[in-house]
């Protein structure tokens, strides 16, 4: 499965970078988050609860960033675990790109499913991930942007 999007942020990509690698600010815009801890600069943990379609299972998983790119670009791999509802892996390119005080933030995903999830339909686990990713991005627009105004 493959998602791309871009959006648009009214802060400058110094704050829009920051704002990525705040565990805190990335807690309150993951759907379902319970638990996000940082481990490092580079590795982050989290405990995800989820629903897709029939089957909602919390999730475990592990993160690591690669800010070789950083700030302009970067990019994410990880897996989680959701038990007999099954397991995730995949990662994320991530590009900032400054456009006078705003920010265009574009993003290509690629993700794996398998277990229970992966029986439900590739329509509607396409479905479910882009909704998922558009309420993230959505509210760390929000975030960031409240932040900006404060």
């Amino acid at each position: 499965m493959e998602l791309s999007d871009e959006i648009t942020i009214n802060a400058p990509a110094d704050r829009v970078y920051a704002a990525l690698n705040d565990p805190e600010v990335l807690k309150q815009c993951i759907p379902g988050c319970e638990e996000l801890i940082k481990h490092s600069d580079t590795e982050l943990e989290a405990k995800v609860v989820l629903k897709v379609g029939p089957v909602k299972a919390r999730f475990g998983g592990n993160v690591v960033l690669d800010q070789s790119g950083a700030p302009d670009a970067f990019s994410l791999t990880g897996q989680g675990n959701g038990g007999a509802a099954g397991h995730a892996k995949g990662g994320a390119d991530v590009t900032l790109t400054a456009d006078g005080d705003t920010t265009i933030l574009r993003y290509e995903a690629k993700a794996e499913i398998g277990g229970k999830l992966a029986q439900l339909g590739s329509r509607l686990i396409q479905s479910t991930a882009r909704k998922l990713a558009a309420k993230f991005f959505k509210s760390f627009a929000d975030v960031v942007n409240q932040d900006v105004a404060v």
